[in-house]
């Protein structure tokens, strides 16, 4: 593994760019800068000069990508509290682009929902090489690095319709971030989500561990670039642990991977 280095889009005064996020951070992020690039994050890092401290800028989802490609029941728990078997291969499905979102953007319930639900995940992003019918090898060098995820799903939409696009693709039902790590060995890691009201009553739904995937990342990427060419930017949700819940209006959802860092989103009612 090489260096962890947190790439990060943001708005600031001049516009929006991309940064590298500095620092250790303390409570509430203090202590953290951003310096920023003048190029995309897998591309040659060039750095402009410019600094800022984080908690002056807003993070932006960070990246923008052609597709966002979701796996269903990657996690036998999860399977089984929603009474499905566990596939004999990866269920892809696919979440459009504008259903993504960045921290501290809302989750917007739409009204044709009375069940909508969180689901914590790892997500992985796809590098400057892109990734067209790779074997694993070359499934691990297309991966540039690891976002956190929530494949919010319209549930009760999910069980009626005959597939899960309508369900997983309402616009702000793809929150991204904080930001990407680079170089983070994600065989082992802490998936978590937290939904409450205010910081001080965030009650645990969902803990599981990336190793208790039931296909593994690099045979995700193998996966899904046999069936459609995987291009740089490009985010694949890994599935997500068992614990899935509904969420209302007024709460908030935090979603946190170990090494990565703490995605939350405030949800609003579209009523």
């Amino acid at each position: 593994m090489g260096l962890l280095v947190r790439f990060a889009r943001f708005v600031h005064a001049g516009g929006v760019s991309f940064g590298v996020v500095e620092g250790e951070a303390a409570a509430g992020g203090a202590g953290l800068t951003i310096a920023e690039i003048d190029s995309l994050p897998f591309e040659k890092v060039r750095f402009t000069g410019q600094r800022w401290a984080l908690a002056d800028v807003r993070l932006l989802a960070p990246i923008f990508s052609s597709k966002v490609i979701g796996v269903g029941r990657n996690y036998a728990d999860h399977a089984a509290e929603l009474g499905n078997e566990v596939p004999k291969e990866p269920l892809i499905f696919m979440k459009p682009s504008t259903s993504v979102i960045g921290p501290n953007d809302a989750i917007r319930l739409p009204p044709q929902s009375q069940q909508v639900e969180h689901e914590a995940e790892l997500a992985v992003v796809i590098g400057a090489t892109g990734a067209r019918r790779v074997d694993r090898a070359g499934a691990e060098r297309a991966i540039f690095g690891y976002t956190c995820g929530n494949d919010v799903t319209a549930r009760d939409l999910q069980r009626s319709d005959a597939q899960w696009t309508r369900a997983k693709g309402f616009d702000s039902f793809c929150p991204l971030g904080p930001w990407i790590v680079t170089d983070l060995d994600v065989s082992d890691l802490e998936v978590r989500c937290e939904v409450g009201r205010s910081p001080d009553e965030m009650e645990v739904r969902q803990i599981g561990r990336t190793k208790d995937m039931v296909f593994d990342i690099p045979s995700l990427v193998s996966y899904v670039s046999h069936v459609m060419t995987l291009l740089p930017g490009d985010v694949i949700l890994t599935g997500t642990p068992a614990g899935v819940s509904q969420i209302n209006s007024g709460e908030t959802v935090s979603v946190s991977v170990q090494g990565i860092g703490e995605l939350r989103n405030p949800v609003v009612s579209l009523d």
